[in-house]
């Protein structure tokens, strides 16, 4: 359960950084920002090409890696639960 819980909580921080990026996208052009909401690969791509910010690094690193990381502990929580 407790890997569960961190899963959760490190999605949230995925989802609060990629915000970050979503609001840039919109800032530059409606049709930019519609492109990076609704094509999974141009996210990335204009995540690391085009995106700007003082913190972009630690942004990308809750974006990306967070994500990742609470999928895998989500997955592994829900397995050690079902057994």
């Amino acid at each position: 359960m407790t890997f569960v819980l961190v899963g959760l909580a490190l999605q949230l921080v995925a989802v609060v950084c990629w915000v970050f990026i979503f609001a840039h996208a919109f800032q530059r052009s409606l049709g930019t920002g519609v492109m990076v909401l609704l094509l999974p690969i141009y996210n990335v791509v204009y995540a690391f090409t085009q995106f700007e910010h003082r913190r972009k690094g630690l942004i990308l690193a809750g974006a990306i890696g967070a994500l990742v990381l609470a999928v895998v502990l989500r997955t592994f929580g829900n397995a050690l639960v079902r057994s």
